[in-house]
C-alpha cells in the first residue's frame, strides 16, 4: 500500500439498513479512545509525582526510575503479546480483559504499603494498558473489512490525539494530585477510569469478527513468547544501569536473542514473524524510527521535568504546567499530521524540529525565564505530534491485514525500548541530582540522536518511493 498516496475516504453506507451501522462512528470510537489514553496518561502522570513518592519512601532517583521502567518493561512485552492475542481470539475480548487488569492495578497502587507494591502496580498497569492500542488498531481493520471502507487517516489520527491529549493531561494531573490528594491518587485515578472504560466498551465496542476455521488451530507460540519476553527483559535490565553495566546481562540478552531468532524461523506459527519483517523492510524501519524518535522525546519529557524541579526550583505542579504546552501542541499537530498526503516530508520536518529543540536545551540554566522554557516545550510538542500520527499511519499501511494488532504492538515495543533507554541515559548523566550540566549533556546526546535519525529517515527508500 502506498504511504504517499491519499488514503481512501469512507464511502457512504445507508444508515439503518439491516446489519449496517455508520463505519468508524463516534460511539464505536469512544471506548477505544479512552482505552488508548490509559497507557500514555500513566506514563506521563508519574513524571511529576516521582519526587513525592521518593520522599514518602525515602528512595532516590535511581529507585524511583523503576516506576517508569517497570511500566515500560511490562508494556514492551505486553503490547505485541496483546496484539497477537487480538489477532487470534478477537480484539474486543482482549480490550475488556485489559481494563480489568487496569482496575486491579489501581487498587494495588492506591493501597500500597511499601515501595515494592508500587512497582507491582506499575507492572500490572503496563500489562493492562497494553491491550488497548493493538486491540483498537485490530478493531479498525476489522471494521474496514466489515464495511469495505478503508479507515481514513483522520480516524487513525484520533488514536494519536487520544494518546497525546492524555499525555498532555498527565504531568499536570499527576502534579495536582500529588500536591493536593497525595501521590496515592496518581494510582487510584485508574479505578474510575477503568470502570468507565468497561461500561463504554461493553456497550459500544464492536463484536469480534468470526474466526476463519483455519485460524482456530493457531497457537500463541508459548516458547517464542517466553524467549521474546526474556530477551526484552534482560536487555532492558542491562540498559537500566549503564553507569555500572552488567556485561553478563548483555551477553545473556544476546544469547536469548539468538535463540529467539532460531526458534521463530523454524516455528510454523511464530509469535514474532521474522519472515514478515524480512519481507517488509519498510515496516522494520518504521519500528526503528519510532524507537529513536521516542528516545529523544522521553529524554526531554522526564529529564526536563526533573531539571525544572531540582535545578530551577519549581514545584511538581508548576513543572507540569510548563510541560503542558509540549503535549498540547503535540495533540494539535497529530491531527495536522493525519491530514498530510505524504509521510516522508513530515517525518524529516519533525526530526529537524527535535534537533532544534535539543539545541535549545544546551542554552538553559537555573535562571532561564519561564517564557523560554515554555517555548522549548512547545518546539518538542510539534515534533511529537507529527511523529505519533505519521509513524502510526506508516504501520497501518505497511502491516498485513491479519497482523495489524501484532504490528501495532511491536511498534509500541520499539517506543518503550526508547523510553527505557531514556531512563538509563538520565540516570547515567544526572546521577543523584538533575543539574544544569547534566541537562546539557543529555541535550548533546539528543542532538547526536537527531542527526542519526535524520540520515536514517532521508535514506529510507520506502518513504522516498512511496511504499
Amino acid at each position: 500500500m502506498s504511504t504517499e498516496a491519499e488514503p481512501r475516504t469512507a464511502r457512504s453506507i445507508q444508515i439503518g439498513a439491516p446489519g449496517t451501522r455508520k463505519p468508524f462512528s463516534g460511539a464505536m470510537m469512544a471506548p477505544l479512545l479512552l482505552g488508548v489514553a490509559l497507557n500514555p496518561i500513566n506514563s506521563t502522570m508519574i513524571a511529576t509525582a516521582l519526587v513525592a513518592v521518593g520522599h514518602a519512601f525515602g528512595v532516590g532517583v535511581a529507585q524511583t526510575a523503576w516506576l517508569v521502567a517497570s511500566l515500560y518493561l511490562a508494556s514492551s512485552v505486553g503490547q505485541p503479546t496483546m496484539g497477537r492475542l487480538a489477532d487470534l481470539i478477537g480484539p474486543r475480548k482482549v480490550f475488556l480483559s485489559g481494563l480489568v487488569v487496569v482496575l486491579a492495578a489501581g487498587l494495588v497502587g492506591a493501597l500500597a504499603p511499601a515501595f515494592g507494591w508500587l512497582i507491582a502496580s506499575r507492572v500490572l498497569l503496563g500489562v493492562g494498558t497494553s491491550a488497548a492500542y493493538p486491540s483498537a488498531m485490530a478493531m479498525l481493520r476489522a471494521e474496514s473489512r466489515r464495511t469495505g471502507v478503508e479507515a481514513p487517516r483522520t480516524v487513525l489520527g484520533r488514536l494519536s490525539l487520544a494518546s497525546l491529549a492524555s499525555a498532555a493531561v498527565g504531568p499536570v494531573l499527576g502534579g495536582a494530585l500529588a500536591a493536593t490528594l497525595g501521590w496515592r491518587a496518581v494510582f487510584a485515578v485508574n479505578i474510575p477510569a477503568a470502570v468507565v472504560g468497561l461500561l463504554l466498551a461493553l456497550r459500544w465496542a464492536p463484536a469480534d469478527p468470526p474466526r476463519p476455521a483455519e485460524r482456530k488451530r493457531i497457537s500463541l507460540d508459548p516458547p517464542g513468547l517466553l524467549l521474546f519476553a526474556a530477551t526484552i527483559a534482560t536487555m532492558m535490565l542491562f540498559l537500566m544501569d549503564l553507569s555500572h553495566p552488567d556485561w553478563l546481562l548483555l551477553a545473556l540478552a544476546v544469547l536469548l536473542g539468538v535463540a529467539l531468532v532460531a526458534w521463530e524461523l523454524r516455528a510454523g506459527q511464530p509469535f514474532l514473524d521474522l519472515r514478515l519483517l524480512g519481507r517488509s523492510p519498510g515496516l522494520t524501519r518504521t519500528f526503528i524510527r519510532s524507537g529513536l524518535t521516542y528516545l529523544v522525546l522521553y529524554c526531554m519529557l522526564y529529564g526536563f521535568s526533573q531539571w525544572l524541579q531540582e535545578s530551577h526550583g519549581l514545584s511538581s505542579f508548576h513543572a507540569g504546567l510548563i510541560a503542558l504546552p509540549m503535549s498540547l501542541t503535540a495533540a494539535l499537530f497529530s491531527l495536522l499530521g493525519a491530514r498530510t498526503k505524504t509521510l516522508r516530508t513530515p517525518l524529516v520536518a519533525l526530526t529537524l524540529l527535535l534537533g532544534a529543540g535539543s539545541a535549545m536545551l544546551m542554552l538553559l540554566d537555573g535562571h532561564t525565564s519561564i517564557a523560554v522554557l515554555v517555548f522549548a516545550s512547545t518546539v518538542f510538542g510539534v515534533g511529537q505530534g507529527l511523529a505519533s500520527s505519521c509513524n502510526q499511519a506508516a504501520v497501518y499501511a505497511q502491516a498485513p491485514a491479519d497482523g495489524t494488532g501484532s504490528a501495532a504492538g511491536l511498534q509500541r515495543t520499539s517506543i518503550y525500548l526508547g523510553a527505557i533507554l531514556s531512563s538509563s541515559v538520565l540516570a547515567l548523566l544526572y546521577g543523584s541530582r538533575a543539574t544544569d550540566g547534566g541537562l546539557h549533556d543529555i541535550a548533546a546526546v539528543m542532538i547526536a540522536l537527531c542527526a542519526a535519525l535524520l540520515v536514517f529517515t532521508v535514506a529510507d527508500r520506502a518513504l522516498r518511493a512511496g511504499r
